[in-house]
């Protein structure tokens, strides 16, 4: 997606540790007018695959996919979360995720009530790094019995590799944006 390229290279910042900032229009500010784009590039690469439901992961994951989620036939949005609440009862889907931007491990859950066997799910995240996030919302999935559609990031950082064991282990992914490297703090978008 050609205007997501730009906005990264005009918007993007480089951290140490191959940190990608884009915090002002994805997971900090929300562009809402171009995540809108973004949804409808989305659906247009998904379209003709069964998808009743999106999935993401606490916290950057959900407005994002809300809006996403507009153009899937206003698919319900169901989030993992990352840590269990009083409200969260009956039965429960876990899996554990590493985070490779906060460095850390954390449970998350999925309530079987609103993820089932009958759900054709599109997982809809802002980053694919290292795919460690992706590995424990396909492992909720698979718990829950639901058929997993395909994986959409906005941005995949291709050097991490995570797209790399996704697409080997047979699952469609749908990458917007694809960083090749972050070396010298210069962003080289494939």
């Amino acid at each position: 997606m050609e205007q997501l390229k730009q906005r990264i290279l005009e918007d993007g910042t480089v951290k140490p540790g191959n940190v990608l900032k884009v915090d002002s229009f994805l997971n900090h500010q929300i562009d809402i007018a171009f995540m809108n784009q973004i949804g409808a590039e989305f659906a247009r690469r998904f379209a003709g695959s069964p998808v009743n439901k999106i999935l993401t992961i606490e916290a950057s994951g959900i407005g994002i996919a809300a809006i996403c989620a507009q153009h899937f036939d206003n698919a319900p949005v169901v989030f993992a979360k990352k840590s269990k609440s009083l409200n969260l009862d009956g039965d429960l889907c876990h899996a554990r995720v590493e985070s490779f931007t906060h460095k850390t491990v954390s449970d998350v859950v999925v309530s079987k009530k609103f993820l089932s066997p009958d759900d054709h799910v599109l997982v809809i995240d802002d980053f694919l790094a290292n795919g460690n996030a992706a590995k424990g919302i396909i492992d909720l999935v698979e718990k829950a019995g639901a058929e997993l559609s395909g994986m959409g990031f906005i941005i995949e950082k291709a050097f991490q590799h995570g797209g790399d064991y996704l697409r080997n282990a047979g699952i469609r992914v749908e990458s917007l944006a694809i960083i090749e490297s972050l070396d010298n703090c210069e962003i080289k978008i494939r």
